[in-house]
């Protein structure tokens, strides 16, 4: 995925500040569930949760795969005429998820500062099916390659693909088909605890393994059932966040990056290439290293389980394991409850259901719920980080990475405030002190620029200096918001020897031991810091 050339450190922050959604139903269950009353039931909630009234949204973000054209002002007059503009998309099972990441781009970009994303469908009972015979199959390439590799079957045309991806995987690495059945279990079991879940059944693993099998290694349990329903997402600018007061419920989107395939996906021969395993591993790559987060740092994960087989290759394509390693995962218990990540606590599609427009919110509203701790029976404990990831064939994918807001920022800085001393650049930072207090003036002159260094200990504490090299004699502040025209995040032992010279900076980036966000000119400066305290007595 090529660079788009946009100076990240000119971005506003994005929060999702209010999210709602309806019980996914099957398709045709609810006489009263028209794809307007299921939006306006999604939405409304949505704007309760944000406190906003409908007359402060300024765009609308609408998106469904199966409808007429301008569905999307139809459902969003059900809240009020206001003569917003209404923007329709379509991006197959992933549109969910483009409708925010759309809503995101109009705020960070300073278009406006309150956005709805909406997204619903009312879907026909039984398998997805190719809706026009007189033009080209958008996926045309990806049945080729099943045709290529596996062969054209009878099975319906998406279970082929994601199944043909599961075999894939068992001839490479061994995987077996317990492990994906292993994933369905899980995910029936979490949908117990939800209410918005089209099922809440819990299953053994021989039901699952023994249900009806639709193309092998998929049963029926392994698979999502189309569904009726809608999500909806309030989205705002961190000015609009203060002056509503919703500072202690907003959930900011620290990262959202949107891919689609690679050459790759076709000229591999590979089903699991094909079904979007390179597309995801891009877009995800890019979120972590703009969000300057890692792995280990997700606590709640909520991906997209179309079919178990799915859920195992994409565990390798987020990076939440090494390829081939995603049935250890499974078997070591790493991907529920007790284990490092709680993957798909809302049953995920397998369960919920999978309205194709309205997943990539119900995801969202999921991972907001668990970063606000209002998730009920399904909490995680002591969430920090969430990550999303939505995709569509033809083809489309979302990954997201979600932070506690105001509150989560405000509570690192009391805890860092009285802590500096544990942290061994401490000492680094006196000194770059201490040069400004000799020379500030110089030092302004020279560096013209705001640096923020956020450093993590070995236990895990993160602490933040900010020096502002920029104005007035320059200063050093320790436990302030981390706030700077260029964000420089490193351990606590790589930051003292990066500083004392002793690591290089050009290897230390290439290795992952010194992420950069905003102004790399600024970055470059750092040499100067280095000097500085590679002079003193340190």
């Amino acid at each position: 995925m090529a660079s788009t050339g946009v100076n990240t450190s000119t971005r506003r922050r994005v929060y999702v500040v209010g999210v709602g959604m309806t019980k996914f139903e099957k398709p045709g269950r609810r006489d009263d569930f028209d794809y307007p009353q299921m939006a306006k039931e999604a939405a409304t909630k949505a704007m309760q949760d944000a406190g906003v009234s409908f007359e402060q949204i300024e765009q609308a973000c609408v998106g469904y795969v199966y409808g007429d054209s301008t569905c999307g002002q139809r459902a969003v007059y059900e809240l009020g005429l206001t003569g917003i503009p209404v923007f329709n998309v379509n991006n197959n099972c992933a549109t969910g998820s483009t409708a925010l990441i759309m809503a995101k781009q109009f705020i960070e970009g300073g278009l406006a500062n309150c956005v709805l994303a909406l997204g619903f469908e009312k879907m026909s009972r039984g398998s997805l099916k190719q809706t026009y015979h007189d033009r080209t199959n958008p996926m045309e390439k990806h049945v080729m390659v099943v045709a290529n590799t596996f062969g054209v079957e009878k099975a319906p045309m998406a279970a082929q693909m994601f199944g043909n991806a599961g075999r894939e995987h068992m001839e490479k690495y061994g995987t077996q088909p317990i492990h994906f059945a292993k994933i369905a279990l899980k995910n029936h079991k979490h949908s117990t605890n939800n209410p918005y879940s089209q099922f809440q059944d819990e299953y053994t693993l021989e039901q699952i393994m023994n249900s009806p099998k639709i193309h092998d290694p998929l049963t029926k349990l392994q698979c999502c059932p189309t569904s009726d329903g809608s999500g909806a997402a309030i989205l705002a600018s961190e000015d609009f966040v203060r002056s509503h007061g919703l500072e202690n419920q907003a959930i900011e989107i620290v990262a959202m990056e949107m891919a689609t395939d690679l050459p790759s996906a076709f000229n591999d021969n590979s089903c699991i290439k094909a079904v979007g395993y390179d597309m995801t591993a891009k877009a995800a790559d890019r979120a972590f290293k703009n969000a300057g987060l890692s792995r280990d740092d997700v606590n709640v994960v909520e991906l997209h389980d179309c079919f178990s087989c799915n859920e195992l290759i994409t565990y390798e394509a987020l990076g939440l394991c090494p390829p081939g390693k995603g049935p250890e995962l499974i078997d070591s218990g790493n991907n529920t409850y007790g284990g490092k990540y709680v993957i798909n606590p809302s049953g995920g599609l397998i369960s919920k259901g999978h309205p194709l427009g309205a997943t990539g919110l119900a995801q969202c509203a999921e991972l907001c719920w668990q970063l606000r701790g209002m998730a009920d029976k399904r909490q995680v404990s002591n969430v920090k980080v969430a990550l999303q990831h939505n995709i569509g064939l033809g083809g489309a994918v979302v990954v997201a990475l979600y932070k506690k807001g105001f509150q989560s920022r405000i509570q690192a800085f009391a805890t860092s405030a009285s802590t500096e001393d544990k942290f061994q650049s401490a000492a680094i930072f006196k000194e770059i002190k201490s040069n400004l207090d000799k020379d500030g003036a110089s030092w302004v002159k020279k560096m013209k620029g705001v640096f923020c260094f956020k450093v993590k200990s070995n236990d895990g504490t993160e602490g933040v200096w900010v020096v502002d090299a920029k104005n007035g004699s320059g200063s050093v502040k320790f436990g302030v918001e981390p706030k700077g025209d260029v964000t420089i995040i490193m351990k606590d032992d790589d930051m003292l020897n990066l500083m004392l010279g002793k690591l290089n900076p050009q290897q230390a980036f290439f290795q992952g031991k010194l992420k950069i966000q905003g102004n790399m000119g600024l970055a470059m400066k750092l040499r100067e810091f280095q000097s500085a305290a590679g002079k003193s007595k340190l």
